[in-house]
């Protein structure tokens, strides 16, 4: 028996040799079932486990060796490369220490010990930097930490919830797939998944996961946290929507206020909870907080169409006519539809509108005004900047009065003409020698004349 597993022994050293890692596996397991109180036997195929990269058994090897020859060093430099590949770190200073004290010579694990050095502190720098919730520094941190203990699961998956509270569910989620393979009964890897969901909107399924991993290990406080977080966050995006679809828009506004202190790092629910809270502001008439609330809809998420419509929207409600164009115009990049290029012609056009002298404004009337409102009003505004009540105003005062009144006038000549007022209104440019031809004086003796204003053809300014 002993010769045959020696024999075996030495082809799976051959096949070691040659790199063929799982024939040298095969053999050195025919070797142990013949012999299985050879620490060497156990030695080397630790060895290939490690080349195998399948540090786990090769550790179990390693000690086994080391159970049946306490004295066999090559063991303890084994059980020392694989405790710090798995990023345990007392089992790895525990092996270093071994090593030392049975052979003080040894400079075998000279670059373990350095190494488990860096490593405890590069734990302590990444504890610190996840204490503060600096994530992108921990991501940082672990990679380095990664590269000195490249099979420690606990690493990665630490680095996959950090991804995912940065919103990088997609890498986040491979990782803890990847982990699952090796070990399916993994409550951190399940945790990460339901994280990942979490911040994706799915918080059903999210819930689901965070349970599970819950009946894996019923004191997984994080998993706790997450799945209280998940259902208070259901609870109040569901009741914000109802009171919205209600008409209770003020109680809606509170509710989804209250709902976005919840978790400043789930970008993809809290774009969602502004929109909505933006739709509410305007519902409620507060225009400006809605654009504030798109804007930091759009600062989380540039694509959110539907944002980027209800603030053109709202530009346009507010005259803010230049931005409104310029978001529909971003909008119908996103997605051309013949909607959004209606909304655009629209904007632009009342954008060109607002450009123009707004006569309703000049004369202090509402868009809706009846021809007696539009004379009284020009008797008024004609009365307070005539040129004769200003006559010993300053040369700068003359002629901006001066200006007023023309512009009372063009304006009364517009409104007061239903054929021009009618295209005014529509938008429809007035031909500029009509306005060029105007005279104010004429338009103003004409009105007091036809109003009762005036006496042989004559007019006293009285103050």
């Amino acid at each position: 028996m002993l010769y045959i597993a020696e024999e075996k022994k030495k082809l799976g050293n051959d096949q070691y040799k040659a790199q063929n890692y799982q024939n040298a596996l095969k053999l050195y397991t025919d070797a142990i079932s013949l012999c299985p109180d050879s620490a060497a036997y156990y030695g080397n195929r630790a060895a290939c486990y490690m080349m195998l990269l399948n540090f786990n058994r090769a550790l179990t090897d390693a000690r086994h060796a080391i159970r049946i020859d306490p004295g066999f060093e090559k063991a303890y430099v084994r059980v020392a490369k694989c405790c710090l590949a798995l990023g345990d770190i007392i089992g790895t200073e525990q092996a270093v220490k071994m090593v030392n004290e049975l052979n003080s010579q040894s400079t075998a694990v000279a670059g373990e010990q350095t190494a488990v050095q860096k490593l405890r502190q590069l734990e302590a720098t990444i504890q610190t930097n996840y204490d503060t919730k600096a994530y992108r520094n921990v991501v940082f941190y672990l990679d380095s930490a990664l590269k000195l203990a490249p099979a420690c699961l606990k690493y990665r998956l630490l680095k996959a919830e950090c991804l995912a509270f940065l919103g990088r569910c997609d890498e986040a989620l491979d990782i803890a797939v990847g982990v699952m393979k090796l070990d399916t009964t993994s409550a951190d890897a399940i945790y990460v998944r339901g994280l990942c969901l979490y911040y994706t909107d799915n918080l059903e399924k999210g819930i689901l996961h965070f349970e599970r991993a819950l009946t894996l290990d019923p004191d997984h406080y994080k998993s706790k946290q997450m799945r209280s977080k998940c259902k208070q966050l259901k609870e109040m995006k569901e009741n914000g929507n109802m009171l919205f679809k209600s008409g209770r828009y003020r109680e809606a506004h509170v509710i989804y206020t209250d709902a976005l202190k919840i978790d400043e790092h789930n970008k993809d629910i809290n774009s969602k909870l502004l929109y909505n809270r933006a739709l509410v502001n305007t519902r409620i008439g507060n225009l400006r907080e809605a654009v504030a609330d798109c804007n930091r809809v759009l600062e989380l998420n540039s694509q959110y169409l539907k944002a980027l419509l209800l603030r053109a929207r709202c530009y346009n409600d507010l005259e803010k006519f230049e931005e409104s164009v310029a978001d529909y115009e971003t909008a119908l990049q996103l997605e051309k539809t013949p909607e959004i290029k209606r909304l655009l012609r629209e904007a632009k056009f009342a954008l060109k509108k607002s450009k123009r002298k707004d006569y309703y404004k000049i004369l202090g009337i509402g868009r809706n005004a009846t021809d007696d409102e539009i004379k009284k009003a020009y008797r008024k505004k004609a009365l307070v900047h005539h040129p004769d009540r200003h006559a010993n105003s300053s040369a700068e005062e003359r002629k901006e009065e001066e200006l007023k009144f023309k512009e009372v006038g063009e304006a009364y000549a517009i409104l007061s003409d239903a054929r021009k007022k009618t295209r005014y209104d529509s938008g429809q440019d007035i031909e500029e020698q009509e306005q060029a031809d105007f005279d104010p004086n004429q338009m103003f003796r004409s009105f007091f004349q036809f109003n009762g204003g005036g006496r042989n053809n004559s007019f006293n300014f009285e103050f």
